[in-house]
């Protein structure tokens, strides 16, 4: 496959099991270089979106394209696109070496590929032995070396954290933060908030099938709190709310207890320099960025209750 970068595209997505709408006019796109987390509640739409991205589900309505094409019609899909969906589709009777083989077949691809997935995804001493008795997260690796047989430039995995432990976690922000970094497109979904947090530069949210937020998490997050504790905290937020001498924005000062305020609209090293010039003691400045779980109930549970 050559160094092309390719995204995912969805222009008004829809699909309809009958009278239930499953995903409803969804649009976004997916840029290369980047790990996006899509996130929704369960029910929301998310896997029925993937699966219409890579020609598994027909959509009743709109397109989904990866590189400006359809699934359907890339010329090498195996070496296009790997995707992840199901961690149990595997034959019981089969070992790792097997099933990998049975795919790079299919797709292609060499049995040296084989033997470098099963060293990449750290599989080589389970090789030959059979998949039934493999761990959840055994069969997620396995599940990863089969989306990566053909080298693709587009990775959809739906839930590849499940069954991991910390350190096959950490193992696995590794590895796609890599392959982003080599430029590829890496779309997941997860509902483990904490973990997804560590890794994504961008999230498309979706609720009920509609889109709900899309974009950088920095940005979609808004920018840091600061908590001060402070023996001069009344001063200090005197001093704040009297606002910037450029006439910007006004910071927005809470008291959260003796001593302690949590400010909105200035940084850490801003508050500093000004309690500084103010001869006014601080004692700790921590900074608080918005978690994406709150980000995620915001944007989610918020909007389910005007409804």
């Amino acid at each position: 496959m050559s160094g092309d970068h390719l995204a995912i595209e969805a222009s008004r997505l829809t699909k309809r099991y009958g009278d239930v709408t499953a995903v409803d006019e969804l649009s976004f796109t997916v840029e290369p270089g980047a790990v996006t987390g899509f996130l929704g509640p369960n029910g929301a739409g998310k896997t029925t979106t993937m699966r219409m991205v890579t020609g598994l589900v027909s959509p009743t309505s709109g397109t989904a394209t990866i590189g400006g094409q359809p699934y359907g019609r890339l010329a090498r899909p195996s070496r296009t696109v790997g995707a992840v969906f199901d961690a149990n589709a595997f034959h019981p009777g089969h070992t790792a070496r097997d099933h990998l083989r049975v795919y790079a077949a299919m797709g292609g691809h060499s049995d040296t590929r084989v033997a470098e997935l099963l060293d990449l995804l750290g599989l080589a001493e389970a090789a030959d032995r059979r998949t039934r008795g493999f761990s959840t997260g055994m069969r997620q690796r396995l599940n990863l070396a089969t989306a990566l047989l053909g080298d693709p430039r587009v990775l959809l995995l739906d839930e590849p954290g499940n069954g991991l432990d910390p350190e096959g976690m950490s193992w696995l922000r590794g590895l796609l933060r890599r392959l982003a970094d080599q430029g590829r497109t890496v779309l997941i979904s997860s509902h483990v908030l904490s973990e997804v947090q560590q890794l994504v530069d961008d999230v498309v949210v979706i609720r009920r099938g509609e889109l709900v937020a899309a974009g950088p998490l920095s940005q979609l997050a808004g920018p840091p709190t600061v908590l001060i504790t402070s023996p001069d905290a009344g001063a200090l937020a005197v001093i704040l709310t009297a606002g910037p001498a450029d006439g910007g924005a006004v910071p927005l000062v809470e008291a959260v207890g003796p001593g302690r305020l949590r400010v909105h609209g200035v940084d850490a090293p801003g508050i500093a320099d000004l309690a500084a010039a103010h001869r006014l003691r601080i004692h700790e400045l921590v900074t608080e960025h918005t978690s994406l779980e709150r980000l995620f109930l915001q944007l989610t549970t918020d909007k389910v209750a005007t409804r």
